[in-house]
């Protein structure tokens, strides 16, 4: 009798099964984050990604029917078409400590993107640029931010022994928030506020304007376009989804945009506080209690999450940056923020430099894509 079966999770009880996998795979992991149930369903079957994107969900189940890996394969046909590429991607990539398992897993994917025509699978990837992706490989003692990933150890182990390479790094740092900043960077920011007439906005009146709104999002699109790897624009509909899931909890005390002289939107500094050991309490639920230890997060500034930082095509490279720098560090300073924490930054940008700057900074975690020729 075979150790290991694998199915297609179609129904809702399996799809169920695949979102609750992790939970109980990291049950007794003080430093993993679980993501909240309805919002992982909702990602696998309804979301504004999902609906252009082709992709198919599996789990491998023991002899006992005790689920012991999951797996996400996915094709987003507008990455291919920009990039030239005939890639798949896998996510969702969770399994115990087994290389039959992890076999099992990566090979099935492989084999239906290789039926879809594809010649390459990465990972783990999202649909798009902003969900989780990266596998952690170093920084495992550390608690990840709130919105990436967080795997065992073992994991880039079973990846390699089955053929697959790097293809980038993602760096995230963790510094001291309250620390002076360099001289130089007060010096940039009021040399561009005094010759081209910057200032800064307000959140709070953008997240009233529709048309303000759209702007936003549209500068995010051309601001990391050609300048993230593997960046994906928004289409209309993500831009919405985007909106309606992230603005409520957007403000001017911990956000901050730069504005030009004709009001429009030359730079951004997006944060929050760290909702992971909120989420940690919620257990994947916002209900009885989950919404209570989220919301009480969302009022305390210790550690704050630096989700995104940009310029429009037209202020990069100009050290625009210093700007939301010197604001954000007045924030934080009347805020009483400790530490702040940076989102994944590929190794290869030029702007992860910035934070050897600070005194006070680290490596916080490394993760990698994974890429193998199918």
């Amino acid at each position: 009798m075979a150790r290991y079966t694998i199915i297609e999770a179609t129904s809702r009880r399996d799809i169920m099964d695949f979102v609750k996998f992790a939970e109980e795979l990291y049950k007794d992991c003080p430093q993993y984050v679980p993501a909240l149930r309805s919002d992982q369903y909702r990602s696998l079957t309804s979301c504004a990604s999902a609906k252009y994107c082709e992709h198919k969900l599996w789990l491998v189940r023991d002899s006992g029917g005790k689920t012991a890996g999951r797996i996400c394969a996915m094709i987003n046909p507008r990455y291919n078409e920009i990039y030239g590429k005939k890639r798949a991607r896998f996510g969702w990539f969770d399994t115990i400590d087994d290389p039959d398992v992890a076999k099992l897993l990566l090979t099935t994917a492989e084999a239906w993107a290789k039926s879809m025509g594809m010649n390459e699978i990465h990972g783990p990837l999202y649909y798009n640029t902003l969900g989780k992706q990266g596998m952690l490989i170093e920084g495992f003692d550390n608690t990840p931010v709130f919105n990436t990933l967080y795997n065992y150890p073992y994991y880039p182990r079973l990846i390699e022994n089955l053929g697959y390479t790097k293809e980038c790094d993602w760096i995230e740092h963790r510094m001291a928030a309250d620390q002076p900043l360099p001289e130089k960077i007060y010096r940039i920011a009021d040399m561009l506020m005094s010759r081209h007439h910057l200032h800064e906005g307000s959140i709070s009146r953008l997240k009233k304007d529709p048309e303000r709104i759209k702007s936003f999002f549209q500068a995010y699109n051309e601001s990391f376009f050609g300048a993230v790897h593997n960046f994906i624009p928004f289409t209309e509909e993500e831009i919405k989804e985007e909106a309606a899931a992230f603005l409520p909890y957007l403000k001017d005390d911990n956000c901050c945009i730069i504005l030009d002289e004709n009001e429009d939107l030359a730079a951004f500094s997006i944060t929050v506080p760290d909702l992971s050991e909120a989420l940690k309490k919620a257990k994947g639920r916002l209900f009885p209690t989950g919404w209570f230890h989220i919301l009480m997060a969302l009022r305390k500034y210790e550690t704050m999450d630096l989700l995104l930082n940009g310029a429009v095509p037209k202020w990069q490279n100009t050290g625009i940056s210093a700007l939301f720098h010197v604001a954000m560090s007045r924030k934080y300073k009347a805020l009483g923020t400790k530490w702040a924490l940076s989102n994944p930054q590929i190794e290869t940008n030029s702007a992860i430099n910035v934070w050897s700057s600070y005194g006070d900074a680290s490596q916080y975690m490394r993760r990698r894509c994974y890429i193998k020729e199918i």
